[in-house]
């Protein structure tokens, strides 16, 4: 076990996104991006000005904590493991950054766990360098509060499935989330995506038209909920992407997920609506994952 942790470390230390692997999660990064707002382009990583900023790693195997922090790893089938590979932490009295990157060991598909682990560690790079560059302007500036904190959670952890959820929230004033997240077949080492699950593409109007009508319900019985809904007069909700942000239950139940602001008013947060499998009679491939 020793062994495999040295390595992730190693890893993430000399990560490299190798361009043979970019088309399996090309989809997913791109995503990831158009969730953000656009950015600066990165200088090359490096840790002197967080050193300056009272940056604190805590790696696997020099945080001071690592022996609690491994019993407390959760064991996600046979032989899968997801585990914190690295935290970059900043606390300063008006800057502070918490920022959690995970890692999955233990599938057979290698190639498929190193594209997985190596788009967890660009990302989160990204977005350390990033709050380097925001500080460093309020700093100049004198004056200015910020705060990210990014890490992720298990949705689902059964012998089959395995869905990591990965969120970032962004402090300047009010806050911002964005939840991605990545379902993984573990006996066979596939990575789904929305659209493998169904014959074809008329799953987008079957499962925007259930959406769109528990929005509906909701807000006739529930005067505290608010969503965007387009019609004559405004913009807003009328179908999902293809693409649409999901995971897999552990009792095999589609979630689908919109991210804040996305579909209603920030203060309703990350919104998640569970399809009936009923509702996709006809339009999945097979009843493997949705039950």
């Amino acid at each position: 076990m020793m062994k495999k942790l040295d390595k992730l470390k190693k890893d993430y230390k000399d990560t490299e996104i190798p361009p043979e692997l970019g088309d399996i999660v090309n989809a997913s990064i791109q995503k990831a991006k158009a969730s953000r707002k656009k950015r600066p382009a990165l200088k090359q990583w490096t840790l002197g000005a967080a050193a300056a900023a009272a940056l604190f790693i805590g790696s696997i195997n020099m945080s001071p904590s690592f022996a609690q922090a491994m019993a407390n790893v959760p064991v996600l089938g046979a032989f899968v493991n997801v585990l914190t590979v690295q935290q970059l932490t900043v606390d300063k009295e008006t800057y502070q950054a918490d920022i959690s990157t995970p890692a999955i060991d233990g599938l057979a598909d290698k190639e498929l766990q190193a594209a997985l682990n190596n788009k967890y560690i660009k990302e989160n790079k990204a977005l350390f360098e990033q709050f380097e560059q925001d500080v460093a302007e309020m700093e100049k500036s004198g004056d200015g509060h910020l705060g990210v904190m990014a890490g992720y959670e298990i949705k689902t952890d059964t012998d089959q499935l395995l869905s990591i959820a990965r969120y970032e929230v962004n402090i300047v004033g009010s806050s911002s989330t964005i939840m991605t997240y990545d379902t993984i077949d573990k006996e066979n080492s596939i990575l789904i995506t929305l659209p493998s699950l169904f014959k074809d593409k008329s799953y987008v109007d079957a499962l925007s038209s259930y959406i769109l009508g528990e929005m509906t319900q909701q807000m006739t019985t529930d005067e505290n909920i608010v969503y965007f809904l387009k019609d004559e007069s405004q913009e807003g909700f009328e179908k999902i992407r293809s693409d649409q942000d999901f995971y897999i239950t552990a009792d095999n139940k589609l979630v689908i997920s919109f991210q804040k602001y996305e579909v209603a008013p920030g203060s309703m947060g990350i919104v998640t609506f569970e399809i009936p499998t009923d509702v996709l009679d006809g339009h999945l491939v097979s009843d493997t994952y949705i039950k």
